[in-house]
């Protein structure tokens, strides 16, 4: 259990480390400010892998064997943290004068130089997410193997706090290695940590029991390929091009056609009959909401401790720390419940806790202090990782034995699906909410005869009138995730504590 969730906690850490060493990359390949799209990719297309292979990986596992699966992704994310790791450090092979004038100069400049830009940043980044997506799923069933029905909350829980724990310490860890050593020893660690998981997988569980059946190969492309699809068009949200609809119309076409070629085989990559349980539709709803509602508090509470508090990044991260903190705290609390009660019962506490809290952050404004405004932030997290156990249980559980892998795929994605719903809504609706706050809004110019007092209060106007936007814009934000919390309850009460079989 103890290499399962070291694995869980190393996919979720890799997933925000890099926010913390993007200057550091910018600095070292020379990336402009102007090349700020290119750059967040590194975090885009790891999204994009991510999301994309869950599903897959989670089926595939019942078809190969969990260890087997979990193999492979580890070493697809071995090497492309090794391949990310040598960006900028190949200038070795051409500082002999020898090897350049040799018959390989060519081939050796063109590997220097292409491990020596952005666009290979990317893609082994995308290399590296398509072997962290399945880790979690596979986790996930693999715990479900381990564990009977009525024993699984527990380990689900702990496996959501270091999901967590990995989000929230990636951050610090890229800052503090970067302090200290180069910002590739980043991705150089992940090989013997790596190393050190795959022992203990591979010394502690066993390889399941294959299911029969070929591979569906082509639904596989179409689910990985919608999804991926689907998080385009929404990252493009709010800006005016035909980018958008492309992508949004592609990935729903791959989604409705489906279900069309899933009914004509016997072993489709993502089995319908999970589709026909309540209880599992009911859990995946929850957590696209979920996703949805966390998402945007996660945005917008540093945004506003930047903008309307006046507060450095540094103390907007320690902020937006009570929450997340408390969530790892909330996800294990979560797990023990669960494994007590009724499930709905802490579904519907943790959704009321978030929604309270959420509704109350929505009268935030610049004189917000301490001690409420770590009231607050505390009660959100602790209800955000109270709901992840009875949800995951609700989903694992609901399904045959042989479709655990394909459960666990399935409701692991459907959080990634809210969160990039609720990113994508904060981008496109509070980018045009803002522009309609500022009609008739100008900037104060000195005019003539006017005294620099007279100046001053109007600047001061002006600010006043810039916070009062502000705090208005991000008032809605938390409303808005508020509602979406208390929307989240009633296909709770769809969850029950003895899931029905098929």
């Amino acid at each position: 259990m103890l290499a399962i969730i070291a694995g869980v906690f190393f996919a979720a850490d890799d997933q925000t480390v890099v926010v913390t060493i993007i200057p550091s990359m910018m600095t070292d390949l020379n990336v402009g400010v102007t090349e700020l799209n290119k750059v967040s990719w590194t975090i885009t297309g790891y999204l994009l892998g991510y999301v994309a292979v869950m599903p897959v990986m989670g089926r595939l596992s019942d078809i190969f064997g969990r260890r087997n699966i979990y193999v492979i992704g580890m070493v697809i994310f071995m090497l492309g943290s090794i391949g990310t790791a040598m960006t900028g450090s190949m200038y070795w092979l051409i500082d002999s004068e020898t090897l350049r004038n040799s018959n390989f100069g060519n081939s050796l400049g063109l590997i220097v130089r292409t491990t020596s830009t952005i666009e290979w940043i990317v893609v082994t980044r995308i290399i590296q997410s398509i072997g962290a997506g399945a880790l979690v799923p596979v986790s996930i069933a693999m715990v479900a193997d381990i564990y009977p029905i009525g024993k699984r909350a527990m380990a689900f829980g702990l496996i959501g706090a270091a999901a967590e724990m990995g989000a929230v310490i990636g951050p610090v860890w890229g800052g503090l290695l970067t302090k200290l050593l180069d910002w590739q020893w980043v991705f150089w660690l992940n090989i013997p940590i790596a190393i050190v998981v795959l022992s203990g997988i591979y010394l502690s569980f066993p390889n399941t029991k294959k299911n029969k059946g070929k591979v569906d190969y082509i639904g596989a492309a179409m689910i990985a390929g919608a999804l991926c699809l689907i998080t385009l068009g929404f990252s493009y949200l709010g800006q005016s091009n035909t980018q958008v609809y492309f992508y949004l119309t592609l990935g729903v076409l791959c989604l409705i056609g489906y279900p069309f070629l899933a009914a004509r085989i016997s072993n489709p990559i993502i089995p319908l009959a999970l589709f026909r349980n309540l209880e599992f539709v009911a859990s995946n709803i929850v957590n696209i909401l979920y996703g949805a509602a966390l998402m945007i508090a996660l945005v917008t509470i540093p945004l506003m401790a930047n903008t309307i508090l006046m507060k450095s990044p540094m103390e907007g991260a320690l902020i937006l720390s009570r929450l997340t903190i408390a969530i790892p705290i909330g996800a294990i609390i979560g797990g023990v419940l669960t494994k007590k009660l009724d499930r709905r019962i802490p579904s519907i506490t943790a959704l009321v806790m978030c929604g309270m809290a959420l509704l109350l952050m929505k009268y935030w404004d610049q004189n917000i202090e301490d001690p409420l405004m770590s009231l607050h932030l505390i009660i959100a997290g602790l209800g955000f990782g109270l709901i992840i156990a009875p949800v995951t249980v609700t989903a694992v559980n609901s399904g045959r034995e042989t479709m655990k892998g394909a459960a666990a795929g399935v409701i692991t994605t459907s959080r990634f699906i809210g969160m990039t719903l609720g990113v994508s809504a904060i981008a496109a609706w509070g980018s045009g909410q803002f522009q309609d706050l500022l009609i008739g809004v100008e900037v104060p110019l000195q005019s003539v005869g006017e005294t620099a007092t007279q100046m001053s209060t109007r600047l001061d106007q002006f600010q006043t009138t810039l916070t009062g936007i502000g705090v208005s814009i991000f008032s809605d934000f938390y409303q808005v995730a508020g509602i979406i919390c208390i929307l989240a309850i009633f296909p709770c009460i769809f969850m029950k504590k003895e899931s029905s079989s098929y």
